[in-house]
């Protein structure tokens, strides 16, 4: 099956409301996860955490490309997609922080990010779970005769799990609309790709399928917007999945513990030379899409909704410990708790 690299451009191909979409939604990430590796090291922010600083172009291109009725699944490093889809970036922070206010109450902290009405069906800390999850909600469009999609995000790591395997070939065997992104940063948790398989190009492993299988640039937001768009256009069509292999890469660790041995200071300096965001700025600026003033007003912007953000969970509450037995089960008398 033909394999395909799609190359970096600075030529204007987009609208100038997408080039201010796709750079005003990576700095947003880009500034939240700093601030958040911030309160990290205050103690604000406690359990795990990891930043998605780097990776933003992943996300980014792929929400340009789809629909607000389309559902999004990724594993635990979740902060950015809900802050792309629109969702409150105080109650994402809250939920950082353990709030009440936090979009799941404060139960589920850094890996756990849900948010229901913008169809980000959550951050999911075992790692590979995602993935049958992410088929079955692409089933489900399919089984009510929708034209939706889902996209489930995974990093290099879980396609080691056997239930990438099942599921891709259940998607084929069902042609279930649905696009597997694997976000390949190169180093799993701290183990290099090639140091853990045999198989280093990853957009390989679909191929035992049959399915669509492409590697993508995934520090160029309009690589990862043209091939979302084409994998959506297929799946729309019925013709069933996509395998796309992000090629990106984290400039933090793969959590905030994480020393980060495994690599030299000047590789991730050579990955920050192909910074996503600083891409896209530079496209922006060459062709003069936006004004300085412009571009300015949207840094401005940016920094005031990390600040109110963090202001947010500042003041917000601490979760009732009764919370503990809230949201479990459907029916609210269910008798769970035996006296």
């Amino acid at each position: 099956m033909a394999k395909r690299t799609v190359a970096t451009k600075s030529k204007v191909k987009y609208s100038k409301e997408t080039y201010t979409f796709w750079y005003e939604s990576m700095l947003l990430m880009r500034r939240f996860e700093e601030k958040a590796g911030q309160l990290y090291g205050q103690q604000k922010i406690r359990g795990f955490c990891h930043l998605y600083i780097g990776q933003e172009a992943c996300a980014s291109g792929a929400i340009s490309a789809l629909t607000k009725d389309d559902k999004w699944i990724t594993a635990y490093r979740c902060h950015a997609h809900p802050l792309g889809l629109g969702t409150d970036p105080g109650a994402i922070m809250a939920e950082l922080f353990g709030k009440a206010t936090g979009t799941t109450k404060g139960k589920g902290g850094s890996m756990h990010i849900f948010d229901k009405e913008k169809n980000f069906m959550g951050g999911h800390g075992i790692v590979g779970a995602q993935i049958p999850m992410g088929l079955g909600m692409g089933f489900a469009e399919k089984y009510k005769g929708t034209k939706n999609l889902a996209i489930c995000y995974m990093g290099d790591g879980a396609v080691r799990q056997g239930a990438f395997h099942e599921s891709l070939n259940l998607a084929m065997l069902y042609k279930t609309p649905v696009i597997f992104v694997i976000e390949n940063n190169g180093y799993a948790m701290g183990t290099a790709v090639k140091r853990s398989s045999n198989v280093e190009d990853l957009s390989t492993l679909g191929e035992s399928y049959d399915m669509p299988s492409f590697a993508v640039d995934g520090m160029n937001v309009e690589a990862v917007h043209e091939a979302v768009a084409e994998a959506a256009d297929r799946a729309r069509r019925g013709d069933g999945p996509t395998l796309l292999e992000m090629r990106t890469y984290r400039y933090k660790g793969h959590s905030m513990s994480d020393p980060q041995k495994y690599r030299t200071k000047e590789e991730v300096e050579e990955y920050k030379q192909r910074d996503p965001m600083e891409q896209v700025l530079a496209t922006i600026k060459e062709n003069k899409i936006l004004s300085e003033e412009e571009i300015e007003e949207i840094i401005k912007g940016v920094k005031q909704k990390v600040t109110d953000a963090v202001k947010f969970a500042e003041e917000s509450p601490w979760p009732d410990g009764q919370d503990a037995f809230k949201d479990v089960y459907i029916q609210e008398d269910y008798p769970f708790v035996m006296e």
